[in-house]
């Protein structure tokens, strides 16, 4: 009974020196060879958090102004 291996025999494998090591070059390197971005990212806009915390402040001011109506008519 013979058990398969996936994958080449190490002494069928391309590219491996007697000693089973790898020649230079035919190794990928660590880390890709290109970096940065490659546009620039846009500047998320400033309107709505500012109008956000207007519109809350608004509302947080008109319920205390409501609750201190119906607390006048108790």
């Amino acid at each position: 009974m013979s058990v398969e291996r996936p994958g080449p025999e190490p002494d069928d494998a391309p590219a491996l020196d007697d000693g089973g090591g790898v020649r230079p070059g035919d190794t990928p390197p660590d880390a890709g060879q290109t970096s940065g971005l490659s546009h620039p990212q846009p500047m998320p806009g400033r309107t709505v958090p500012i109008l956000a915390f207007i519109v809350v402040g608004l509302l947080a001011v008109a319920a205390f102004f409501v609750a201190r109506v119906f607390a006048l008519f108790d």
